[in-house]
């Protein structure tokens, strides 16, 4: 038991907690230095009260301090959602991670198995022939060699074992939920990243800033989704290399692209998930197709790869019909299952 605690989680409960605090509470949290019912304590004090984007980067910065970090190229960039939307919808965001990659710009991608839905990125990737459980040093091979990487979030976090059995036993949303966007292992300074709510977005852009990012598009879409949606508005605060936020609404004719119904971009198995990921990949159209070029568009704008989004899709329609998309992860595929579990 921590004495420690005790005082951090009195003050939680009544008030923000400073960033000095907030990290030393965290510090015990991920050495283990907490109980089980501190560590309840503390998240769901947070959870009731709501927090601050001190405490979200008090939280993200002792977690990259303490993960098994990924050396990165110079301007690559993440692009990843909270998950935890709950809508069960192809896997977007790790399509658009391989077409952005196709399209020239180097991406270092955090991720996960499933947590809302019934693929995660993790998932889905096993099934397209990648091993997903390897280390920094295999991930760093990838970007070196394929210009794109995947990184399995329990194989860069290990002090999150401590807290796992009390999320467990929780059952419901904590800080945690959206950490993982905020600390990428590769310390990425560019990021298209969804959360699962409208509400989150501004905080998430404040603390990424706080973090040191130089340009970050945080999107939530109407229909729910953390993603830039092809079925209607998504809204998106957008941090800029100036430090400042803008908030504003994208649509998909934005980018020239038609609106599609929510069910056009539903989920299901890895396995199905995988089948729908192969047909985009070999080209054919569907909702699917144009839900990735969306993202991918506005990922290629905050990589400074295009100066719109317009541009963007068509860059990403290049990555997919040339090819390249599908030579990245047969890449991937081919460095990550030759170096085992290193």
């Amino acid at each position: 038991m921590s004495n420690a605690m005790k005082p951090l989680i009195d003050a939680a409960a009544d008030r923000a907690l400073t960033r000095a605090e907030a990290e030393d509470a965290f510090t015990h949290l991920f050495e283990g230095n907490a109980t089980p019912s501190q560590m309840g304590g503390l998240l769901m004090a947070l959870r009731t009260r709501g927090e601050t984007v001190d405490e979200y980067a008090a939280a993200a910065a002792v977690m990259r301090a303490k993960c098994n970090p990924v050396v990165a190229p110079a301007g690559a960039m993440d692009i990843v959602g909270t998950g935890g939307d709950g809508k069960g919808t192809l896997n977007i965001s790790t399509a658009t991670a391989f077409v952005v990659a196709g399209a020239g710009t180097i991406v270092a991608k955090h991720g996960n198995r499933n947590l809302s839905s019934k693929s995660g990125a993790a998932d889905a990737l096993g099934q397209m022939g990648i091993n997903v459980m390897v280390g920094p040093k295999v991930a760093e091979q990838a970007l070196q060699e394929a210009g794109i990487c995947f990184m399995m979030a329990p194989m860069h976090h290990p002090a999150i074992a401590h807290v796992m059995p009390t999320r467990q036993e929780l059952g419901t949303r904590t800080i945690f939920n959206i950490l993982g966007p905020l600390t990428n292992p590769a310390g990425v300074k560019r990021q298209l990243t969804g959360a699962f709510s409208r509400d989150l977005i501004r905080p998430m852009a404040e603390t990424l800033g706080q973090l040191g990012a130089e340009q970050a598009w945080l999107v939530h879409g109407s229909d729910g989704t953390d993603e830039l949606t092809i079925t209607g508005v998504s809204w998106v605060a957008a941090l800029t290399t100036a430090g400042t936020i803008a908030e504003m609404e994208l649509h998909p004719e934005d980018a020239g692209l038609p609106v599609h119904p929510f069910e056009a971009i539903v989920g299901g198995s890895p396995e199905e998930n995988a089948k729908a990921f192969n047909a985009l990949l070999s080209g054919a159209p569907s909702a699917y197709r144009d839900a990735v070029l969306l993202n991918s568009a506005a990922a290629l704008v905050v990589a400074g790869a295009v100066s719109n989004l317009k541009e963007g899709v068509e860059r990403a329609r290049t990555s997919i019909d040339s090819g390249a998309a599908r030579a990245k992860i047969e890449a991937v595929a081919r460095i990550t299952t030759a170096a085992g579990n290193a």
